[in-house]
């Protein structure tokens, strides 16, 4: 009976936040004694029923979308080839690509099925991000400067092409500005790259 109480409480938080992680569930359930039990029961149920997925460790949605594991990393966007995808200079299917401040494990994880790439950068570094509508969801992506920031920063290759499109659609002023932000060698390789 425990959990049948609160599961549409559940369903209708889910139905309200992107990603919802397990200790934000156990509130709607406080008052019991087993209540972390019945939080990780009830998960379990909506597990098995398909009514929400795992996307990592203790955080779910109803969303199957890789890209909002964005949200499981905080702080964090999604940046180099997947953000060059979704500013459209990029034609190529990507996985997401996401750059978080957090001491994680970086490099290929499988999240809900699907493949992410985590990238851990400096917090002094964590800035020039917008968030775009990626379906029905905003997502936090790196804009077009720090996009290309990033992946000399990376050591990404940038092709002749993409290049091109850079140099055509990118604030110049704002570029340097985030530049000077990192180390001189880091400043001379972001602006050199434009001559």
């Amino acid at each position: 009976m425990g959990k049948i109480k609160y599961i549409n409480d559940i369903r209708d938080f889910f139905k309200k936040n992107i990603i919802v992680d397990i200790n934000s569930l156990k509130r709607f359930i406080q008052k019991e004694r087993r209540g972390e039990k019945y939080v990780h029961q009830i998960v379990h149920n909506m597990i098995e029923k398909r009514e929400i997925k795992r996307i990592t460790s203790g955080y779910y949605s109803i969303y199957d979308d890789p890209i909002i594991s964005v949200f499981c990393f905080k702080p964090s966007y999604i940046g180099l080839q997947s953000a060059l995808s979704i500013h459209d200079l990029w034609e190529q299917e990507t996985i997401p690509v996401i750059l978080t401040t957090r001491k994680i494990r970086q490099g290929v994880r499988d999240v809900a099925g699907s493949n992410i790439i985590l990238h851990r950068i400096s917090s002094r570094y964590f800035f020039g991000i917008e968030y775009k509508k990626e379906g029905d969801i905003h997502i936090p992506v790196s804009d077009l400067e720090k996009t290309f920031i990033d992946m000399l920063y990376f050591k990404q290759k940038i092709g002749s092409d993409l290049l091109k499109e850079f140099k055509k659609r990118m604030d110049k002023e704002k570029l340097k500005k985030y530049a000077k932000r990192y180390h001189k060698v880091m400043f001379s390789r972001t602006m050199g790259a434009l001559e």
